[in-house]
């Protein structure tokens, strides 16, 4: 047994069992993919993988479970390599960051210069996503940090971290007749065309939820994934606006304008997620703390060591911290 042949089992989940693209991904030939898999077979004396003829369908019991121990074996090896790395060089490297169009481009620019003031020899790779990808992209360990809001409960192997709350608000051409009203309600909006983020991202359910409360259907005529878009065509007169608040700004959205709500949107987390079990360098602590102060590297290794319902307390959603002008300063 070796590390190629648990290298393969575990690409050949993620690639969904083509050999093909297996190959591809650890630079190896087909026929060379397909004798480390017989081999490895050999060896325990078990078959790892369903088949029909020549084609991998799935995994046997077994295959499943040697695919899990084989995931652990692969990130503890990783780790060494990376405790190498930490004691040779405390201030190099490269951090990857993948988050939203939103976050990278209103959330972290002030963090990223701090950041690098601190860590001029780390080179910053900001890898924009869409949300749904950013969670998949820690667990393939393409990431150090992932950074969104709403696309990584439930997933044990990664530890989130609450980064700042904030609501939604509400935006619309100037001139609109809502514009300049006081606490307009949910109802009210529900007039016209609406234009917010997709199903499911960038706090859309806390959407949902505010207009089934308030048993009104919303008249949803667009989606987008950030919110300069929906921005560009709220502008255009195509409808009002549903954004996060951290999206707009007075003097530089100079076509649209907030509408005062009365029934404001219950707030929504932005999350900060690593890969639990994964040796992080100094650097990724550090600038996880710039994010998000109430954190410190001590809180972030406890949570590492819990899953599931054995979960640390660290900091719950309303101790985040809420997005106005002082965490503009800060983030």
């Amino acid at each position: 047994m070796n590390f190629q042949q648990l290298r393969i089992l575990r690409e050949a989940i993620r690639y969904k069992f083509n050999i093909t693209d297996v190959a591809n991904a650890i630079y190896a030939s087909q026929s060379g993919v397909s004798k480390q898999i017989r081999e490895l077979e050999e060896e325990l004396g078990s078959p790892l993988f369903i088949r029909r003829g020549k084609r991998l369908l799935g995994l046997t019991d077994l295959g499943a479970n040697v695919a899990r121990m084989a995931e652990r074996v692969l990130i503890e090896a990783d780790n060494i390599k990376q405790a190498a790395a930490q004691f040779a060089v405390q201030d190099q490297g490269i951090l990857q960051i993948a988050t939203t169009h939103t976050q990278a481009r209103y959330a972290l620019p002030g963090v990223v210069v701090k950041f690098k003031e601190s860590f001029p020899a780390v080179r910053l790779d900001l890898r924009q996503a869409n949300p749904k990808d950013i969670a998949a992209l820690l667990l393939a360990g393409e990431t150090d940090i992932g950074i969104a809001t709403d696309v990584f409960a439930g997933i044990d192997e990664i530890l989130t971290l609450p980064f700042y709350a904030w609501t939604h608000i509400v935006v619309a051409p100037v001139g609109h007749p809502l514009v300049g009203r006081k606490g307009v309600t949910l109802e009210e909006l529900a007039q016209y065309p609406i234009i917010t983020y997709d199903t499911g991202i960038t706090g859309r359910p806390r959407i949902d939820e505010a207009f089934e409360n308030a048993n009104v259907v919303p008249h949803i005529t667009m989606t987008a994934l950030d919110a300069d878009v929906i921005k560009a065509y709220v502008a255009s007169g195509l409808g009002i606006g549903i954004v996060a608040p951290m999206a707009y700004d007075a003097a530089r959205d100079v076509g649209i304008s907030v509408i005062d709500c009365g029934e404001p949107i219950a707030p929504s987390t932005t999350s900060i997620a690593i890969r639990r079990g994964r040796l992080q360098r100094g650097f990724v602590y550090r600038f996880i703390e710039l994010c998000a102060p109430h954190l410190t590297e001590q809180d972030i290794r406890d949570g590492e060591l819990h899953t599931g319902s054995d979960h640390p307390k660290t900091v719950d959603r309303a101790s985040a911290l809420r997005w106005n002008q002082s965490a503009a300063a800060i983030a």
